[in-house]
């Protein structure tokens, strides 16, 4: 047998790779893995931990109103982007410094370098060093896409939100999903006057559309500028920002904008194609069942394969790898019913199927209730929320959670557990209320508001 100078080499220091080095070193397997930036990926060191951060340090400004229903006696504050930012990045650092150390403990050879694939089972770093290996995981993850059009660099995306030197006053967001939906949200929460334009008739699509119309809706009561079916048109420099045309034909000067319009994997130049990798056409990397490639000694995980892209799902799909390759157990990674939540104002939980999605399925009952929470309601805040359920007639198992409310993500969390095991209606109706609660209604709604 050949020998080779690593039985794994990983190339990507995010989620998904750093967990599959760790597991695969675990089993005594000799593993590097390459990094060109820093180690925690998009999750980490600009995506998921700095995005929640600056979604806390959003939701104080509501708080202070809060509190004075309540009678604290207590003043406005103004945000101070200059003391929030240090605070975030000192966090990030140490975050780093973790995921470092793990690697260090587990025995991972650690390479600060880009890597490529030069051949089947060999990888060459930035500066010409080439390294055989037995297996090649590549973890590379994706990237935040501009639009191909004139001036597009004018525009930011989510990976340069946190390195701005001060906060905006005034920004466009473009885009409809979650990443732009969570920081249109996050803008507004610290003072910005935001924009947002989609060009879909509903933000968040996919989800389920009862759900998204409420987020939309609470969007707006708290302040967001929401413009659908709209998109830009022009984009120029002027002295006093940049100033944008929209398809509606209205003009406005913005001091930022923000694309979140899309996301591609980190494949260019990677020597992929030329060794017979597989691409698909927004180049994300071909896997079957198993992340394995059309090159069998050369795997993927995680965004780049663009299956799901959720740090969780890269992390379940490192480990299902070094279960197959490294312990002789084939496992596919399971992306059946996979919980996430939204980190708009209000939150978003969601698990299973939309209403959409389960009445084209099957018939269906529709179980939800949508009610002003009584912690704002006693503020007088006109915030709602909504549970729904989505149950099978036939089988009666609850198809899918879908919750806007504080702590959605909290939430879902815990529901995902029952419908993830195929829980039906009446075994949420025989479990005990926590009253009072907000989530107490999963387990108390008895009559469908609908069928579909």
């Amino acid at each position: 047998m050949a020998d080779f100078d690593y039985d794994l080499f990983v190339i990507g220091g995010g989620s998904g790779g750093v967990r599959a080095a760790r597991v695969a070193a675990a089993t005594g397997a000799k593993v590097a893995l390459a990094e060109e930036f820093r180690m925690g990926g998009t999750c980490v060191i600009r995506g998921c931990v700095p995005k929640k951060l600056m979604v806390f340090a959003s939701e104080y400004q509501e708080m202070f109103a809060d509190a004075r229903a309540y009678g604290w006696d207590v003043e406005d504050g103004s945000f101070d982007w200059s003391k929030f930012q240090p605070n975030l990045h000192a966090e990030l650092d140490r975050l780093e410094g973790i995921y470092r150390k793990l690697l260090g403990n587990s025995d991972v050879s650690i390479h600060d370098s880009r890597a490529t694939v030069s051949g089947p089972h060999e990888v060459t770093l930035a500066d010409g060093t080439t390294y055989s290996a037995k297996h090649i995981l590549v973890a590379v993850g994706g990237r935040p896409s501009l639009p191909d059009m004139k001036n597009a660099d004018l525009a930011i995306t989510s990976n340069d939100i946190f390195l701005l030197k001060e906060l905006p006053q005034k920004t466009l967001v473009v885009g409809g999903g979650y990443i732009a939906s969570e920081f249109a949200c996050i803008l507004n929460g610290l003072g910005v006057e935001v924009t947002q334009f989609y060009r879909g008739a509903q933000i968040l699509r996919g989800f389920d559309d009862e759900a998204r119309g409420l987020v939309s809706e609470m969007m707006i009561e708290k302040g967001v500028d929401l413009h659908l079916g709209t998109n830009v048109l022009e984009m120029e420099k002027h002295e006093d920002g940049i100033w944008v045309k929209c398809t509606n034909g209205s003009e406005a000067v913005y001091d930022q904008v923000m694309y979140a319009t899309g996301r591609v994997p980190n494949t260019d130049g990677l020597g992929l194609e030329e060794v017979g990798v597989e691409l698909g056409r927004n180049g994300e990397i071909i896997v079957d069942d198993y992340s394995q490639t059309k090159v069998p000694s050369i795997y993927a995980v995680g965004d780049v394969t663009n299956r799901v892209q959720l740090t969780p799902v890269a992390i379940r799909e490192g480990m299902a790898f070094v279960e197959t390759v490294f312990n002789g157990n084939p496992t596919k990674p399971d992306h059946e019913l996979i919980p996430s939540a939204i980190f708009t104002q209000p939150e978003m939980g969601t698990v299973g199927l939309s209403e959409e999605q389960a009445a084209e399925q099957e018939p269906v009952e529709i179980y939800a209730t949508s009610f002003r929470p009584m912690q704002t309601a006693f503020a007088e805040r006109p915030d709602r929320v909504l549970m729904k359920l989505v149950v099978s007639k036939a089988t009666r198992k609850v198809l899918g959670c879908h919750i806007v409310s504080p702590h959605a993500g909290e939430m879902i969390q815990l529901a995902g557990i029952a419908v993830k095991m195929g829980a039906t209606k009446e075994q949420f109706d025989a479990t005990c209320a926590v009253h009072p609660t907000i989530s107490e209604e999963l387990v108390t709604m008895r009559d469908p508001v609908r069928t579909a």
